[in-house]
């Protein structure tokens, strides 16, 4: 995969077009690696998940509903002491692995459960935490490792590589059901072997940034304070509405099995669509997202999730299916690395980990609540009336984003 800076500027520099991978750090490309094995591992539940809670265990919507907030939202309970801690302590690297550790612990914890709801829900929260423990000190390494004006090529390509796990982990849950006769216990334990790989290559290839702390910098008090600059706070609170106005994948990918009745066989295969997408994109994005301003690409994102979901309450046809799978890529593509890359600059380097965060705190918390409420939506109102409700809602948050412009070109 190429990233072109433009022909004009590598002739006069008398050089060739380089590859992506060599135009960020190796740091940034081993946390991607690692980003990469571990997404084969999460992405095997993820796959099976949905459909091993609705259609094995009987759940109703209103209780997936609930299932999937806890899972999505977990995280906003651990991100900012995660990252003040990872601040703190100049530890990036292990409290990263510690968190990375525990979500692969959790793998052999879903095997224990068994059909225990109860017992599969603190499976998933512990599993989260530990994303919600990793995820900001990661995002600070890779902004740390990049050069400022390169940040949306440098998540870019964590991205891309993070979504090549993303494609090949339904693909191994399917190849799993299949040789062990559909068995999801067989997919949980596998998960948990491939993740313990991603550990192991966290600790042998990255390298961390520890630098010299001072802990006057990055103290609570300073960590707090980070709310005050109205630059980042503004960036915090749009990045929070827009997450409460978003439809978690395992909702998208139910509303496709129930709208054009796909065969559980294939159901692993769904998210398939929305991976190749964003593998495809990520990079191109990112660089896109440097070159006309990160804060358009995210909303631009978000908007053709919106189409995806008037896509989805259209006709019956398999054309429609393979589009809205299509922007659902889309708006990952433009969205998960591109907010990272928006926010680095606007925080100290002292309080990278701590800042980027706060972020996600707001908006990890702000998906929780838009799963249950989709799912209340969707026991009492219906799958479309659900569906089109969030799309007028999302529509509405994202024109009123682009009109404040939170950031700053």
């Amino acid at each position: 995969m190429y990233i072109a800076a433009s022909r004009t500027s590598d002739l006069a520099a008398g050089t060739h077009p380089k590859p992506a991978l060599k135009r960020v750090s190796a740091n940034v490309v081993a946390l991607g690696m690692v980003s990469l094995v571990t997404d084969v591992s999460s992405e095997m539940v993820t796959a099976v998940l949905p459909l091993y809670l609705v259609l094995g265990l009987g759940l109703n919507p209103l209780q997936f509903g609930l299932l999937d907030g806890l899972y999505a939202g977990a995280t906003a309970l651990v991100r900012v002491l995660g990252g003040h801690l990872a601040d703190r302590w100049r530890r990036l690297k292990a409290v990263a692995g510690f968190g990375y550790g525990l979500s692969a612990v959790c793998k052999l914890g879903l095997v224990a459960a068994g059909s225990s709801v109860p017992a599969i829900g603190v499976v998933l929260a512990a599993d989260r935490t530990g994303k919600g423990v990793r995820t900001a000190p990661r995002d600070a390494l890779i902004s740390l490792s990049s050069e400022p004006g390169t940040l949306g090529r440098s998540f870019g390509v964590h991205r891309a590589l993070d979504t090549v796990g993303a494609f090949l982990g339904p693909l191994v849950a399917m190849a799993v059901l299949a040789l062990s006769l559909g068995s999801y216990t067989s997919v949980f334990f596998t998960s948990f072997c491939i993740a313990a790989i991603a550990v192991l290559v966290l600790a042998l290839f990255v390298r961390d940034r520890p630098g010299t702390v001072d802990h006057a910098a990055v103290s609570m008090r300073a960590a707090t304070g980070l709310l005050r600059d109205a630059d980042f706070r503004r960036v915090t609170l749009w990045a929070a509405l827009l997450g409460l106005v978003t439809i978690g994948d395992s909702f998208v990918y139910l509303v496709l099995q129930r709208r054009w009745d796909i065969a559980a066989t294939y159901f692993p295969l769904l998210p398939l669509g929305t991976a190749g997408v964003y593998l495809l994109l990520a990079v191109p994005l990112g660089k896109l997202a440097d070159r006309i301003g990160r804060w358009p690409v995210f909303l631009g994102g978000h908007a053709a999730l919106g189409l995806a979901l008037v896509l989805l309450c259209g006709p019956a046809a398999l054309l429609f299916a393979v589009v809205a799978l299509g922007l659902h890529g889309v708006f990952y593509a433009a969205t998960d690395g591109v907010l990272m890359a928006a926010a680095g600059p606007l925080i100290p380097r002292d309080l990278r980990a701590t800042g980027l965060a706060v972020v996600q705190t707001g908006q990890a918390g702000a998906r929780m609540l838009s799963s249950v409420l989709f799912g209340l939506a969707w026991t009492f109102w219906d799958l479309r009336p659900a569906v089109l409700v969030a799309a007028g809602c999302l529509v509405a948050v994202v024109l009123a984003a682009a009109v404040a412009k939170p950031v700053r070109p």
